[in-house]
């Protein structure tokens, strides 16, 4: 039924289906960008205190009887370091920003999205009809221009901090713009928490910004913090709010009660040893810059290549000289790239090699 369809994708160049790579390959292809995806001491500590527990699966929704003392617990640490009243602990990066965008715009209420907003948001917006607008790519000016054209109702802004496809930060100026028009600001900080900022905390503390009740972070766990599932930190208020009416929230079972222990006990982890995976970082963005002449913000380097079948020979090339890169088509980007991500997990001798064959 759906032949015809596929082969035009083959055709294009943007088939893609699901792959067991070998595991003696180097991985520069992950979001894991400091390396727990591999570490099983982190394992361990996890298993350790979900074992404290009777209860070690999730039984309900959050809001029947799923909520357990280890959500709680996480929560309550990551609402603490980011400084921000309340958190709430979601099954999934997806699922929070559904949930984020179809239950904060109401009915005479307006969104303003960066069109290279994450997937999930985007569907999100499917949701909504007539109250989407869509701004530039990370300008602030077309962003203030397209506010200035809405009075009624409540204003609601959707950025990410880091762009996962470019590795761009999020302008500081669209915090400005937002406060100044006293618009809710979404920061999606999927790739930015665990990466960047003083203390590893994202694009609020890399911008020195002391979270407001107009501020919501939202975020993932299966990226920096190693595991799976995703949190929203905001305001008491909202988070209340969005235990009313967020559907993703009331009706989906809670999150797994091991994979939220495992995202504790990395997030733990960073917050005690800083300085450590900061300088390990910093080490990784350096050897980018000495061999390419690229100054990384992020942990993401993204190569421009003319063409989809192009991306697919050079991700083959480097499987055979043992490494793993991203090789990434529409429609998740323009024009394709191959993404590399200089995590922590694999060495730098590694990195240095891959970057050399270029």
């Amino acid at each position: 039924m759906y032949e015809n369809e596929l082969k035009a994708l083959k055709k294009a160049g943007r088939f893609r289906e699901r792959k067991l790579f070998n595991n003696n390959l180097i991985d520069f292809a992950s979001n894991d960008y400091l390396g727990f995806a591999n570490n099983k001491k982190q394992f361990k500590k996890a298993y350790e205190l979900v074992k404290e527990y009777d209860t070690i699966a999730s039984k309900a929704s959050m809001l029947v009887n799923g909520y357990h003392e280890i959500h709680e617990s996480f929560e309550n640490t990551l609402s603490r370091l980011n400084g921000f009243e309340k958190g709430l602990v979601v099954g999934s990066g997806f699922l929070a920003n559904m949930a984020l965008i179809e239950s904060l715009v109401r009915k005479k209420d307006m969104l303003f999205i960066d069109e290279e907003y994450h997937a999930s948001g985007m569907m999100a917006t499917g949701l909504l009809g007539d109250r989407v607008v869509k701004f530039r790519h990370n300008d602030p000016n077309d962003l203030e221009d397209k506010l200035k054209k809405h009075t009624l109702g409540r204003k609601i802004i959707a950025v990410k901090g880091i762009y996962s496809m470019s590795g761009k930060l999020c302008d500081r100026d669209i915090f400005k713009v937002a406060d100044r028009y006293g618009a809710l600001l979404i920061v999606d900080e999927a790739h930015s928490s665990g990466v960047i900022g003083k203390n590893l905390l994202g694009i609020f503390e890399y911008y020195d910004i002391i979270p407001q009740s107009n501020h919501i972070k939202m975020g993932t766990l299966g990226k920096a913090y190693g595991s799976y599932g995703a949190y929203i930190l905001a305001s008491s208020t909202i988070i209340s709010f969005l235990e009313n009416r967020g559907k993703p929230i009331i009706y989906a079972t809670a999150p797994s009660v091991f994979d939220t222990a495992l995202a504790l006990m990395n997030i733990i982890e960073v917050a005690n040893n800083t300085k450590k995976y900061s300088k390990a970082i910093k080490e990784r963005q350096k050897i980018i810059k000495e061999v390419s002449g690229v100054e990384l913000k992020s942990l993401i380097f993204a190569l421009p290549v003319p063409d989809n079948a192009q991306t697919l020979r050079l991700q083959e090339a480097l499987i055979t000289k043992g490494f793993l890169v991203g090789a990434i088509r529409q429609p998740t980007v323009k024009k394709p790239i191959l993404r590399i991500i200089p995590r922590l997990g694999s060495s730098k001798k590694a990195l240095k090699s891959l970057l050399n064959h270029f």
